[in-house]
């Protein structure tokens, strides 16, 4: 089983005729079951023509009528990103991945305080993500293929570099993944750690997560709570940012120290209060989740 996405699932692509966006479902296609999961792609000054074989609309809404897709992935640069999202949601998709990194946060609050209002049912991952996978099944984003392996060991991480080191480790073991899923790293965004924690505390084919998060923010502590009184399963986790000064932005522009809470002591302090077997270095999350199964 997996999680968000499987072998069956139908995508469309935003941006399918920029630069990234036709590298990465180049890329994308060539992945498992890619070939027949990629369905359509949309660019309204593009419409009717085609990108390897793959139709081009002009809507998302279009292309999810004649297609049947339920996912969008988005690439589109970041100015314009922000209404992509929005396009999808109005379509009614199931989930929209949006890889772009730079989109404003005033955008992304609009985007946010508007799917809220309206009760949206459409899941967002992302933005400034690298996605999400399923290994021998589909990868959706920028992640490489090559380094994952079909397993049991569910990954959430802010850090898409993160993502692949916890990924090639659980590799390297034999342990594998059963999805590993990027929440990206700005400071307004879709999915959080709890969101996804629940989710692979529900699949019967996870037996336990590494979760990987960064300074700046709530989110790692409100999942540890919330694995602390609900999870059935044993989780491990890191959190970048030891050495990063308050004040000063590191890395994804959500990671930045504002109070006494955001730092990575703090958190790792309280994720191991909840019961997280946690670490400070990134090279033993493998070996760590070896050791609780």
């Amino acid at each position: 089983m997996s999680i968000l996405i499987n072998k069956n699932t139908r995508v469309i692509t935003q941006g399918i005729t920029g630069k990234s966006g036709q590298f990465h479902t180049h890329a994308c296609r060539k992945y498992a079951n890619g070939q027949s999961a990629y369905v359509a792609g949309v660019n309204p000054k593009k419409a009717f023509e085609y990108f390897e074989g793959i139709p081009i609309f002009g809507t998302v809404k279009e292309a999810k009528k004649q297609t049947g897709a339920t996912i969008s992935v988005i690439y589109v640069p970041p100015a314009a990103a922000a209404g992509a999202i929005w396009e999808a949601i109005e379509a009614d998709l199931d989930l929209v991945i949006c890889i772009t990194e730079g989109i404003p946060v005033r955008d992304m609050i609009e985007v946010r305080n508007r799917m809220c209002l309206e009760n949206r049912k459409t899941l967002l991952l992302g933005p400034n993500c690298p996605g999400v996978i399923t290994p021998d099944e589909l990868k959706i984003g920028i992640m490489p293929g090559h380094i994952h392996k079909k397993g049991r060991i569910g990954v959430v991480s802010r850090s898409g570099t993160l993502t692949y080191e916890a990924v090639a480790q659980l590799t390297a073991l034999g342990l594998g993944q059963s999805s590993a899923v990027g929440i990206g790293g700005d400071p307004i965004n879709g999915l959080k750690h709890i969101d996804i924690i629940k989710i692979f505390n529900d699949d019967p084919d996870t037996d336990a997560v590494i979760m990987i998060g960064e300074i700046g923010g709530p989110d790692e502590a409100n999942a540890s709570y919330w694995i602390k009184d609900n999870m059935k399963k044993p989780v491990v986790g890191f959190i970048a940012g030891v050495t990063a000064l308050p004040g000063k932005q590191m890395g994804h522009a959500g990671a930045l120290i504002s109070g006494d809470a955001d730092t990575a002591e703090a958190k790792l302090e309280i994720m191991r209060s909840c019961g997280i077997t946690v670490t400070k270095n990134p090279s033993d999350m493998g070996r760590l989740l070896k050791s609780v199964l």
